[in-house]
């Protein structure tokens, strides 16, 4: 069998250079982990695609030096084209020839986000209980102490109605906010239909650029092949407004950019903790600002309801994308640091797709 087959079959990424590390292979995976195609990479230096100080460099140095293959952990993969916060690479030489090394790059953080982003789940599903209740037992008393204000008001001495109007503000502002609420109450009404992603990507964007991020530079790098998604368009829309409405905020008042990308993650199956489930969650969106970054202490309960670094903010927006998202059967991440920060959204893809890829 042809061995270029079996490494475009490999969902990790694997790479083999020569003795000069000039790139000799270059898989499909490594092409979307490294954001470089391939035609890019082989038969050219390893230096051309990660900085020529990467422990990279001193790891292949150490297989050619003792003639074996070593595996290193939590290796750090910062270019100027892509951030993978830590992975396991295993090195091995190739075949007679122990001066040529083949690299397997295989992403850990990932899987750590997705584990805290399944822990998040249960407070999405709190949540939805407490909507219900709050439906249900507050707001026909606050439709009652509003209309009851609406009514006294006529009869109250002028210096009085001020106090009427902020019941009355107050009543419909605490209503408001259950009706926010209730949108976690469930899945019910969710319409799964097929998709095309970038069609919910670009009526987000002209929304949110004709309004609260009119003054910010879009970018788009879209896979033009991606396969169709069973979703509810209206709920996925509002996703990744969202999303591009956190960005917006977070971004400088001049110099302000987003980028939308969307990759095609080949092999992209993940294991739901505690079950034997399987989550197979191959595309891929990212939403990427250059804007402040999110605090550590906020990392570990962003997407918990009433987390918030804003100080209007009332910490329901990433709480309710992580259940819209949850919903639609995907998982949503991020990563961040000062003038980078990465949310990602994986979804499924509609069944027979895969095998048409």
């Amino acid at each position: 069998m042809d061995a270029s087959l079996i490494l475009s079959a490999l969902g990790s990424a694997v790479l083999a250079v020569d003795r000069t590390d000039t790139v000799r292979a270059f898989n499909p995976a490594a092409e979307t982990l490294l954001n470089v195609p391939a035609r890019y990479a082989v038969d050219r230096p390893l230096a051309r695609i990660l900085p020529e100080d990467h422990p990279i460099f001193a790891m292949i140095a150490g297989v050619r030096g003792q003639g074996a293959g070593r595996t290193e952990y939590d290796v750090p993969i910062s270019t100027h084209r892509t951030k993978v916060a830590g992975a396991i690479v295993q090195l091995s030489p190739l075949g007679d020839d122990e001066r040529t090394v083949a690299v397997q790059i295989l992403p850990t953080g990932l899987a750590r986000e997705i584990d805290r982003h399944l822990v998040h789940r249960s407070a999405a599903r709190s949540m939805g209980g407490m909507a219900a209740i709050l439906a249900h037992e507050v707001k026909n008393p606050l439709a009652g102490i509003s209309g009851a204000a609406q009514l006294i008001e006529p009869n109250v001495e002028p210096a009085d109605r001020e106090l009427v109007r902020l019941i009355r503000e107050e009543a419909d502002r605490v209503a408001a906010l259950v009706d926010r609420m209730e949108t976690f109450a469930g899945p019910e009404g969710i319409v799964r239909r097929p998709l095309n992603i970038h069609e919910v990507l670009n009526r987000a964007r002209g929304i949110a650029a004709t309004g609260f991020a009119a003054g910010i530079a879009f970018t788009e790098a879209y896979d033009p092949s991606l396969p169709p998604i069973p979703g509810d368009r209206d709920r996925l829309v509002q996703v990744f407004l969202n999303l591009i409405r956190n960005a917006a905020d977070a971004c400088p008042e001049d110099g302000g950019e987003i980028e939308i990308r969307t990759v095609y993650r080949h092999g992209a199956r993940l294991t739901v903790p505690g079950t034997a489930q399987r989550m197979h969650l191959p595309l891929e969106v990212s939403i990427r600002d250059n804007g402040r970054g999110i605090p550590q202490e906020l990392h570990e309960h962003l997407f918990e309801p009433f987390v918030t670094s804003k100080p209007d903010g009332q910490g329901l927006g990433l709480a309710l994308v992580a259940k819209l998202v949850q919903d639609h059967g995907g998982a949503v991440t991020f990563e961040s640091e000062p003038r980078r920060t990465v949310f990602r959204v994986m979804l499924p893809i509609e069944s027979g797709e895969e095998a048409a890829r």
